[in-house]
């Protein structure tokens, strides 16, 4: 299964994370796919930079997000957009 979470950098008491598409049996911090884009926490406000398109298209394509990578995309509107995406498809079958 192909999932979407975060992959740890940064120093030692200072993470960042990266986003990317990989193999749900690679370690966390292990091979990927895809880097669609970086969260850093330690900043005032947090930063979070996401490519878009990418996400969307991994998503509409059956990656599976993790939880905290869900939060994310919330905050920076993707989830609502790819639901959006969703329903429309759903209402497109129906017709």
């Amino acid at each position: 299964m192909v999932k979407i979470r975060l992959r740890r950098m940064g120093a030692k008491k200072a993470p960042s994370y990266r986003l990317v598409v990989a193999d749900s049996r690679m370690p966390r911090d292990g091979r990927f796919i895809e880097a669609i884009g970086y969260y850093n926490p330690t900043r005032e406000p947090a930063v979070i930079e996401i490519e878009e398109e990418k996400a969307l298209s991994w998503l509409s394509q059956g990656a599976q997000a993790s939880d905290t990578v869900i939060r994310l995309f919330k905050q920076t509107g993707i989830w609502d957009k790819f639901m959006a995406l969703k329903g429309k498809d759903k209402e497109a079958l129906q017709a």
